[in-house]
């Protein structure tokens, strides 16, 4: 396990958020997941406003885990901020909600999320889906987020594949 993997988790629901807590826990995630309980606090920490310039504190996410319904500002909207702000789409982000509704799923692809996920009715299964969700990130390559790293924009001029040798 990463042992600097942050977390992000929006979520307004404090039950639900103890327990996607306790299920990163008993997953091995060594840090304390950063919990926020309405989406425009979400925003405030990805953007790193108030007091969440304070990357000591509140470190930079490496996942992002948003609920939808949440109040002032939804998941939805927050997926859509993400996507208009180029270099933070690069942030896996996974829908975890309650809804199934087929619109809801579709809606949130198409805005950004990297995943749906609908949340379990049983706490063994919370832990088992956090478990095979952290297992699937761990093994991915992800891009940072450091101001040394090209911009989202001054790659999409890039030829593909430029310095890649195929045989």
């Amino acid at each position: 396990m990463d042992t600097t993997i942050t977390v992000l988790i929006a979520e307004d629901n404090d039950d639900d958020a103890l327990i996607i807590q306790r299920a990163f826990r008993q997953n091995g995630l060594p840090r304390p997941v950063q919990i926020v309980h309405d989406g425009s606090v979400a925003i405030d920490y990805l953007a790193g406003n108030g007091i969440y310039g304070d990357r000591i504190t509140y470190p930079f996410p490496n996942i992002v885990v948003l609920d939808l319904k949440m109040p002032r500002v939804s998941g939805f909207e927050v997926l859509q901020w993400l996507n208009e702000h180029p270099d933070y789409r690069v942030i896996p982000t996974i829908v975890w909600s309650s809804s199934a509704d087929r619109r809801d799923v579709k809606h949130a692809f198409c805005i950004g999320a990297h995943a749906y996920l609908c949340k379990p009715t049983s706490y063994d299964q919370f832990v088992a889906m956090v478990g095979r969700m952290l297992a699937f990130w761990e093994d991915c390559e992800k891009p940072g987020v450091d101001p040394a790293d090209p911009t989202c924009e001054s790659l999409q001029s890039r030829e593909p594949f430029s310095g890649a040798h195929f045989h």
